[in-house]
């Protein structure tokens, strides 16, 4: 069983250009991860057989620009992992005993979520409880456990597309809040000495209401963050279980799956990208005629 598991890991983590465990991987925006030297090999060749700013993914065919290239840390600690581990026969049959009376672990008590052996089972703590074969259950919660964590890493992405979002409205309306700003200043120009201290008022509106808008970015991305935190925790506790050994997986599982079946991102609303008009800004236009009717 841990064979098939660790062979199955490897397939995720393999190059597809060099069918090697993959090296400084870098990632598409299609979700598929190559070896830096792989990629950019591939990238260079593209180039020289046909000028196009973009170039294909070499599996799905996503059309991707080079700039676009991202690490993938998640993926390396993975590969790094794999890397590290080693079966132990002597520790197995360590962690195969109870503690408790230092006889073989092989059943699984499904309402405590525990690793019993037949002692455990016959005591006070467990008795009237439903057991089953540990085997039998090692293939119910290793389904189970695999889905979560399919669960857990398409909420990292979608906290990581959510990011990438939320940057680049922030820069939106940093850009849109300087542009107003500059189309303030050279009208007000052009007024008389009358209108500077207008032209003061408005320009503070807009550092208010860019302050506003940018403080409400950071707070999103701040809730981002701490989500992301959770997520690669729980799945860095999942991919242990996964790895390791059959106790291992099954102790205390209930505990684990309840996290990872609440975990939820919490949706954000979404800011406008453009906007018209700043709200609170009186038009410009209305403004001068007031003051030259005053000036008359």
């Amino acid at each position: 069983m841990a064979s098939k598991l660790l062979t199955n890991i490897k397939e995720e983590v393999t190059c597809p250009i060099c069918l090697d465990l993959l090296k400084e991987p870098l990632s598409l925006g299609c979700g598929h991860s190559f070896c830096k030297a792989c990629i950019t090999a591939a990238n260079k060749e593209s180039k020289t057989s046909q000028e196009e700013k973009s170039t294909s993914c070499p599996v799905c065919q996503f059309h991707y620009c080079a700039k676009e290239l991202r690490p993938n840390w998640h993926v390396a600690n993975i590969v790094e992992r794999f890397r590290e581990v080693k079966v132990s026969s002597e520790e197995g049959q360590k962690r195969n005993l109870c503690e408790r009376h230092e006889e073989k672990l092989l059943l699984f008590c499904k309402k405590d979520g525990k690793v019993l052996c037949w002692v455990c089972e016959r005591s006070q703590e467990h008795r009237g409880h439903q057991t089953v074969p540990m085997d039998e259950a090692v293939q119910e919660y290793q389904e189970k456990l695999q889905t979560a964590l399919q669960k857990v890493i398409k909420e990292q992405q979608e906290a990581e597309m959510l990011n990438a979002n939320l940057r680049e409205q922030r820069t939106s309306w940093k850009n849109h809040m300087q542009n107003e700003k500059k189309y303030i200043h050279t009208k007000f120009k052009k007024l008389k000495t009358m209108l500077e201290r207008e032209e003061k008022n408005i320009v503070q509106m807009l550092d208010n209401e860019e302050e506003t808008i940018l403080n409400s970015f950071v707070s999103v991305e701040d809730e981002v963050a701490q989500h992301s935190q959770i997520v690669k925790d729980l799945i860095s506790e999942l991919e242990h279980r996964l790895q390791g050994s059959t106790v291992g997986m099954l102790q205390d599982v209930h505990s684990v799956m309840e996290r990872s079946k609440n975990l939820s991102l919490k949706k954000q609303k979404a800011f406008l990208k453009e906007q018209k008009k700043v709200s609170g800004i009186p038009d410009l236009k209305e403004l001068m005629q007031l003051f030259i009717g005053e000036e008359c």
